[in-house]
């Protein structure tokens, strides 16, 4: 039986979060100290607020080193937002605050330009393989909610499991294993969220 935790870092998006798993009938634990991972089978880092904030939260928690470990056994992850953005090296927005580095690569932020920043409502997602599992009954060109003005930008492009586009295209997620994460917010993207997210529960 699949059980879920949800880290708690004290600025994650938890009610959102918790109410949409809850919504496809799964109950989540929220995790706030590496003895809290004990028995579960699936981990999301969702994520509000400023990458900073995100890195020294979870260091002061332990749970840096509990996440890398629990990435490197390939157990299903599902980052969000700053869960995305965390996994990599660092970010433009907290000069000097390291990333989990997991992942190689760097947070940037929108070029100033004619478009509105930050990028917040819908837009399409372009998943670079409509076959994965984790976009099964989505159709090829599904609409999912972002509010961020920050985006990763993967070393490894073979990493980047769907693009979209604000000014140029952009990451939208990333898949390596069962470790997947997203600029998009699944907790606020209706019946597409909700299906992604029984997307991941099915990873094992």
């Amino acid at each position: 039986m699949n059980t879920l935790g949800i880290i708690d870092y004290g600025a994650g998006n938890l009610s959102s979060v918790c109410n949409s798993f809850r919504a496809i009938g799964v109950e989540g634990r929220l995790v706030r100290t590496e003895a809290d991972l004990e028995g579960l089978t699936h981990l999301v880092l969702p994520g509000v607020g400023a990458f900073g904030d995100c890195s020294r939260a979870l260091h002061n928690q332990g749970l840096t080193t509990a996440i890398r470990s629990w990435i490197a056994e390939d157990k299903p992850f599902l980052g969000i937002c700053i869960g995305y953005q965390i996994l990599f090296e660092s970010s433009e927005e907290s000069p000097g605050a390291p990333g989990l580095a997991i992942l190689k690569g760097h947070v940037r932020r929108f070029a100033e330009s004619e478009l509105k920043i930050p990028h917040m409502g819908w837009n399409n997602v372009y998943p670079v393989n409509p076959q994965d599992p984790i976009w099964e009954g989505m159709g090829s060109e599904p609409h999912f909610y972002y509010v961020h003005s920050y985006y990763p930008e993967p070393e490894n492009k073979e990493l980047i499991a769907a693009t979209s586009k604000y000014g140029a295209d952009f990451a939208a997620a990333i898949r390596q294993g069962n470790l997947i994460a997203t600029q998009f917010h699944p907790e606020k993207s209706q019946l597409l969220g909700l299906q992604l997210l029984r997307n991941f529960m099915s990873l094992s």
